[in-house]
């Protein structure tokens, strides 16, 4: 008898158009189309049955009957879940979807909305225009949240911090003005990021004892050992250990080989090069003294000249003197 009511009421509808009423009416007790390989019959997997026309008139168990709007026209349509903005009720008889309120997107129930409209923010399942006093409207997520800490500028909610105030830190979605122990504080994130402290391998074995790069002619040398740095520190972390050690050592004394016939060369070349260099010295000093034995003798011999010149002047004055008139009078 059901049945018989829902395929009346779709006939109802897809009568009002005229064409529709005609082919109706040749084929109103024509028994419901068969498709061959769906056991129900029809076209639609979901659908227990049909009409050509309105589609899926009932559903198979555990499916919900959505009666799709085509213009003037509605089709029935059998889904495993509701589509947005619509929630599913069951019963014993018929699993059907029915559409959310006006101002909700998608619903759990005609009075539990989940998601809001643009314009109204969800709350305790209702979806309002204004949110209750402690709480702030969030457009991003259409919903009612707490206000943000003093130290925020943007949060999730009362306890994540998504940007800090300017001076502050970041760290699991709280703003901190001191970095808490083990973090320091990146200027350039402005977060506090997890210090990183230096790491070293292993210790090499000890070098040969040496002294000044030689390995033999000495009793008394150093050895030494070097380790690689793994990790290099962050900026506040633990700074690297000593990666060199030289401890002091003590070998047998022996020859060198060739040693002491190159040695001697060495003394002789360095001789011969001090020699070379008193020689040069002497040579140059005693060019030294007879450059200042010549400019002595130049000299002197200007001097000398002087004087000469000097004298003959004078005489030559006296012998040329000019006689007074009043020596020529006689008493």
């Amino acid at each position: 008898m059901q049945l018989q009511l829902i395929s009346f009421v779709l006939i109802i509808l897809h009568c009002m158009d005229y064409t529709g009423c005609q082919q109706h009416s040749s084929s109103r007790h024509r028994p419901h189309k068969q498709i061959s390989g769906v056991s129900s019959g029809c076209q639609q997997g979901g659908c227990l049955t049909c009409s050509d026309y309105n589609g899926c008139l009932s559903c198979k168990p555990r499916f919900f009957m959505h009666l799709e709007r085509i213009g003037m026209k509605q089709i029935g349509v059998c889904m495993t879940s509701c589509p947005p903005g619509f929630y599913g009720t069951r019963s014993p008889e018929r699993n059907t979807c029915t559409k959310c309120r006006s101002e909700c997107d998608s619903c759990f129930n005609k009075n539990f909305c989940t998601r809001c409209r643009a314009g109204f923010y969800l709350h305790l399942g209702k979806c309002q225009e204004s949110c209750p006093e402690g709480l702030v409207r969030s457009d991003t997520q259409r919903e009612c949240v707490p206000k943000c800490p003093a130290e925020c500028e943007a949060c999730v909610n009362s306890e994540t911090c998504t940007r800090c105030r300017p001076g502050l830190y970041q760290l699991s979605g709280r703003c901190h003005h001191v970095c808490p122990e083990d973090y320091e504080p990146n200027d350039k994130l402005m977060e506090c990021t997890l210090q990183v402290h230096c790491e070293v391998g292993e210790w090499s074995e000890w070098s040969p004892c040496s002294r000044s790069g030689r390995t033999c002619g000495f009793k008394r040398g150093q050895e030494t050992r070097t380790r690689q740095v793994l990790q290099y520190p962050s900026p506040f972390g633990k700074p690297c250990p000593e990666i060199s050690e030289i401890k002091e050592c003590l070998v047998k004394r022996r020859k060198c080989p060739g040693g002491r016939r190159k040695n001697k060369r060495g003394e002789r070349r360095n001789r011969n090069n001090r020699k070379d260099k008193e020689n040069q010295e002497g040579r140059r000093e005693r060019k030294r003294e007879r450059e200042r034995e010549r400019e002595r003798d130049t000299g002197e011999r200007e001097d000398s000249d002087n004087r000469n010149k000097t004298e003959h002047r004078h005489r030559r004055g006296h012998d040329t003197e000019p006689v007074s008139p009043q020596d020529g009078l006689v008493q």
